[in-house]
């Protein structure tokens, strides 16, 4: 007991530690100050001055340097700890802090060790941030955490004179059974993602198959309607005229051909036989047969036929005569009285 009271006793008469430099500076009357770097000057036991960085001068035996102060970024480890979060998970995590004195005169009276200070300040503070996020909340809101932190720290150590730049996290230990049951809950979580991902892959591939048929049969819809129209426009078309314009010659060849001397007379012969030719075709195409009453009088049917023939072809006939010039008249016997004396001969 007496050798720890010892202790305490000189660690508390002990002078205030000092960053950067191992004994703080002798007053031999003149000092150079380095840059970034800050001293704190007493007089007879009282606060006095800071130097600046350069040239300065001290009165010996009066004026005292107690601390030197660095104006450099610090960097500093907060030791690992074990903190809870809100769903009871027990972690062990540290960090790094990063400090810069502001003010040399509160960073050296405002506290006995500004360092320690704020080390266990974060400590504390990083214990009880953990403490209102579960799991896996502290793992995807690092930033904010080490935000909370920082401005939890820089709200108590204004009045130090020190500000904290930033906080990083640097380790999580998670124990090992709730680490198993992470893997098994992410692997579970992979394995959803391929079966959602495998089925709207299926999904896809059937809708792209579908797609593609509609298209197809639209496609091939209207290339056979193209073919149909180009069909209709060409070839038949073509026939068509083709037809049109052998039919138009041939009736031009046939009116030349009534025209001309005895045409009439030929015309009536033609068509008495097709008359007589037509009854010798009824039975052999069908064994329907439909006959007139004197079918055995050939005369007389011939007879219909160009009597027929010659009231179809009368106004054709007048019209002609009527257009032809007197001079041009060829007194020729009827069709009708030229048949029967052919036939009357043939008989």
């Amino acid at each position: 007991l007496q050798r720890s009271q010892q202790l305490k006793r000189s660690a508390w008469l002990a002078p205030a530690p000092c960053r950067l430099n191992s004994g703080l500076p002798m007053n031999i009357g003149v000092l150079f100050v380095p840059q970034q770097e800050a001293w704190v000057v007493e007089r007879m036991g009282k606060f006095h001055r800071i130097l600046e960085p350069g040239l300065n001068f001290l009165i010996p035996l009066l004026d005292r340097i107690r601390y030197v102060q660095s104006l450099k970024e610090i960097v500093i480890n907060v030791p690992e700890q074990s903190a809870v979060t809100l769903d009871n998970v027990t972690l062990q995590i540290d960090g790094v802090l990063y400090l810069r004195v502001m003010d040399p005169y509160k960073a050296s009276y405002g506290v006995e060790d500004p360092e320690y200070a704020v080390t266990q300040l974060a400590q504390t503070t990083m214990r009880s941030e953990l403490g209102k996020l579960s799991l896996d909340r502290v793992f995807r809101e690092r930033e904010s955490l080490n935000a909370n932190i920082v401005d939890a720290i820089n709200q108590a150590s204004d009045c130090w004179g020190i500000r904290c730049l930033r906080y990083e996290i640097k380790d999580i230990h998670v124990p090992p059974r709730v680490k198993e049951s992470m893997q098994m809950q992410v692997e579970a979580e992979r394995r959803k993602r391929a079966t959602v991902l495998e089925s709207e892959g299926t999904r896809e591939s059937a809708i792209n198959v579908a797609e593609g048929q509609k298209q197809a049969q639209i496609l091939a819809s209207e290339a056979e309607k193209a073919e149909q129209i180009n069909k209709a426009a060409g070839r038949e078309a073509n026939a068509m005229l083709v037809k049109a314009r052998a039919k138009a010659e041939a009736i031009q060849l046939l009116a030349a051909a009534l025209a001309q001397q005895h045409g009439s007379a030929a015309a009536s012969l033609s068509v008495a036989e097709q008359y007589v030719s037509a009854f010798s075709k009824l039975a052999k195409d069908s064994n329907t047969l439909l006959l007139p009453a004197n079918t055995g009088d050939v005369t007389n049917m011939v007879a219909q036929a160009l009597g027929i023939y010659t009231a179809l072809s009368k106004p054709q006939a007048v019209k002609a005569q009527e257009e032809m010039p007197p001079a041009c008249e060829d007194p020729q016997p009827p069709a009708t009285e030229v048949f029967k004396a052919e036939q009357a001969g043939s008989s």
